[in-house]
């Protein structure tokens, strides 16, 4: 069975793939996850990860690369960060590795902005009050490490919303909905 790689930050971004997949109904025993604990290494091509997956495909066992990184403030790193850099550099990586026949890419953030994240993205998807509800808990909290906010607004918002955690019919998961669907169908 030929696979589809998908390449991503960490295991947060796995989970919510996973939910993705088995939400759009698509075979979830086709993704092979490659989860690379930070963007700065994914955007290392010397990685270790990125052998496995050059015999992967050499073998014809992958047939496509999915390539999913935050794009992140351009304050928090100006090398890496905002929309722009994440993309030239997520391309920069692509060619390095010569995987410019299989990778398709997605840059996750609130697609208004263009900045953020994943959880920048699953917050777009709420309506205000919701969203305005998340960020004041999140602001008068005792929480020590803001920090990482980003593990903390997937963790308040799994929570809040247990029963419904993605709204996948907001018109904000349509992109990548249909790079699923494709990357699936071939």
């Amino acid at each position: 069975m030929v696979k589809v790689a998908i390449v991503c930050e960490g295991n947060t971004d796995r989970e919510f793939f996973e939910t993705l997949i088995t939400h759009l109904e698509l075979d979830l025993k086709r993704a092979s996850f490659y989860p690379f604990n930070g963007k700065n290494f994914i955007f290392d091509a010397q990685n270790k990860k990125y052998e496995e997956l050059k015999q992967l495909i050499s073998a014809d066992q992958i047939r496509k690369v999915l390539f999913v990184v935050d794009a992140d403030e351009l304050s928090a790193n100006s090398s890496h960060g905002g929309f722009d850099n994440t993309e030239e550099n997520l391309s920069a990586v692509i060619n390095k590795l010569g995987f410019g026949n299989v990778a398709v890419t997605h840059i996750m953030c609130d697609p208004l902005s263009k900045t953020g994240y994943l959880e920048s993205l699953i917050l777009s998807t709420i309506s205000t009050s919701q969203r305005n509800c998340i960020e004041s808990f999140l602001k008068c909290s005792q929480f020590k490490s803001k920090e990482n906010h980003k593990t903390i607004y997937n963790q308040i918002y799994k929570r809040a919303y247990p029963n419904a955690p993605y709204d996948f019919s907001h018109s904000h998961f349509t992109e990548l909905k249909a790079i699923l669907t494709n990357l699936f169908r071939e």
